[in-house]
């Protein structure tokens, strides 16, 4: 049986922790800056978690098995 082949655009857009989580960065910073408040730019620069709902698809796009 062939090798499962990773997302490429997933591995672009995840990482993954230390601990197993799944590290994902915030949508909306890349254009149409303007009429966002900077408190609001400010906060989509942080990474965040990827959610429970989300997990399993994520997985399943990087080739993690759990």
């Amino acid at each position: 049986m062939p090798k499962m082949k990773t997302n490429s655009s997933a591995k672009k857009r995840f990482s993954l922790t230390g601990t197993g989580k799944i590290k994902k960065k915030g949508a909306y910073k890349s254009h149409i800056l303007t009429k966002k408040s900077t408190k609001q730019k400010r906060n989509l620069t942080k990474t965040s978690y990827v959610s429970d709902g989300d997990l399993g698809n994520v997985q399943r796009m990087l080739c993690i098995g759990k």
